[in-house]
């Protein structure tokens, strides 16, 4: 998921929010987590198993081998050690143009292979991951009450750091206003992160069942294969129709086809619809970032 919008508006709340409402992890994925961290020399005194699930936010500082792990004798990176947890990039542009375009790889096999002279090792990184950003360099293009003081060149410059092949793996792009002072101090109450992750652990129940005996825990673990027998067909007419529509209209590639169908699927699970209507399909192909 990607983020934007004007500074305070509070992203990085958000995203560290997020553990909170994620089901709880399986022993499996704890011994799996446990691993990581134990390579890494992290794993905590005292606790010989890693219960709670990973939240990591390096610095847009950080180097290549920081993010994906290397060395003489190869250790995890933050990607690794956010395996079945959260990967917090803020500031996302900022961070360097090659630690950037090494994401892609990791995002689409859940895991890093490192090469050394000695020999190959590959460490798990199926993590989610968060990005934040302003709009622009400001950060305040687009905002009703500030007024932005970059160019509209400057603007195009900041957008494209990052690259159309590494939108392409985001599956969730919002945008993230100012909060209103009535909504500051409003003693209104919304959905507590337990009510939340309670809705989520009911679709994730649903996830297992589907997946049940198949080396998949959840939607965005699925392989094309999967994607054709659990996602198209289960489409409504008018769900395909729309689908179809909107390949031709926006350029969808194959890539992003596929992850249209599985946060469809999704969103059906989370409304505890067996099928995938169209209102499934719109919502998922709103949160697609346009690269043109």
């Amino acid at each position: 998921m990607l983020m934007t919008g004007p500074p305070g508006a509070g992203k990085t709340l958000l995203a560290r929010a997020l553990p909170s409402i994620l089901p709880r992890m399986s022993p499996a994925e704890s011994l799996d987590v446990t691993k990581v961290y134990s390579v890494a020399g992290r794993l905590p005194s005292g606790s010989p198993l890693v219960r709670m699930r990973p939240f990591r936010a390096p610095h847009h500082t950080i180097s290549h081998a920081g993010l994906v792990g290397g060395g003489t004798n190869p250790r995890p990176g933050e990607i690794s050690l956010a395996h079945r947890g959260v990967l917090f990039l803020d500031e996302l542009p900022e961070f360097g143009q090659t630690v950037l375009e090494v994401l892609r790889q990791p995002l689409e096999d859940g895991v890093v292979t490192i090469s050394r002279a000695r020999g190959t090792v590959t460490f798990p990184a199926n993590v989610m991951l968060i990005g934040a950003m302003n709009p622009c360099p400001c950060g305040f293009a687009g905002d009703p009450t500030r007024d932005c003081t970059c160019s509209a060149a400057a603007i195009s410059r900041y957008q494209r750091r990052i690259s159309g092949p590494l939108l392409d793996r985001i599956d969730i792009t919002v945008e993230v206003p100012r909060v209103p002072y009535d909504k500051l101090v409003g003693i209104a109450h919304a959905e507590d992160s337990a009510t939340v992750r309670a809705r989520v652990e009911v679709a994730r129940a649903v996830q297992a069942e589907r997946f049940a005996g198949l080396p998949v825990t959840c939607n965005g673990d699925m392989t094309v294969t999967q994607v054709r027998h659990f996602c198209q067909e289960a489409l409504a007419e008018d769900a395909a129709g729309l689908l179809r529509l909107a390949v031709d209209q926006f350029n969808l590639s194959a890539r992003a086809y596929h992850r249209v169908l599985k946060l469809s699927r999704t969103i059906a699970d989370l409304a505890g619809q067996q099928r995938i209507g169209a209102a499934q399909v719109a919502e998922a192909l709103q949160y697609r970032r346009r690269t043109s």
